[in-house]
């Protein structure tokens, strides 16, 4: 089954464009530079969406100047931010951002919520999806392993849920798994059911 093969996927995440491909969706891939600062009056789940149609309005005035033959189509974008004690935490800066984002998780619950925009020329579909994750305590050793290992310098709250930390760190998780990974997909593919 294949859902909305118009679709174009504004993200360069190997994650996203995985979760899409497992949920059969077919897509195009197109990602413009955007700035992904955001008003300070924002609360946290505007944040993500903000900075998603940010993503989307980008691809979408690239396609009318260079690529005519793809208005019209869908384009999805989606950002993710980590959320500890109403704080927004986002990719780490360097080695020892990292390590210290992930003292700060350990043995807390906090919250990822991905925004995502689905964009035409006609409408938009915005929406925010939030799974709470709660760590075990985390040793000082393991995290400097993570880091050191797995540089997770381009994940918000410097962690992947489906590496190694996740495997052996995380107590209990509420809400959508993928949403964690990047995409709450079940939603995203019930909305391009929808759409069509």
């Amino acid at each position: 089954m294949t859902y909305n093969s118009s679709l174009i996927l504004a993200s360069q995440s190997p994650r996203r464009k995985q979760l899409l491909e497992w949920a059969e969706v077919s897509f195009d891939i197109m990602v413009k530079s955007t700035d992904e600062s955001y008003p300070p009056h924002l609360n946290t789940e505007e944040v993500p969406v903000f900075i998603a149609r940010e993503k989307a309005v980008g691809v979408q005035k690239h396609i009318a100047e260079n690529y005519p033959e793809h208005i019209g189509k869908t384009i999805l974008a989606a950002d993710t931010v980590v959320v500890l004690d109403n704080n927004i935490i986002g990719k780490p800066t360097d080695r020892g951002n990292a390590i210290d984002i992930l003292k700060a998780l350990s043995g807390k619950r906090h919250a990822v919520i991905t925004g995502v925009v689905l964009l035409t020329d006609k409408k938009e579909i915005a929406f925010a999806d939030t799974t709470y994750v709660t760590f075990h305590p985390i040793t000082d050793e393991e995290i400097v392993f993570y880091v050191d290992k797995y540089k997770p310098y381009d994940k918000a709250g410097a962690y992947a849920i489906q590496e190694w930390i996740g495997v052996i760190g995380i107590k209990a998780i509420e809400g959508d798994f993928y949403n964690v990974m990047g995409l709450p997909v079940s939603r995203v593919v019930r909305e391009l059911s929808i759409d069509n």
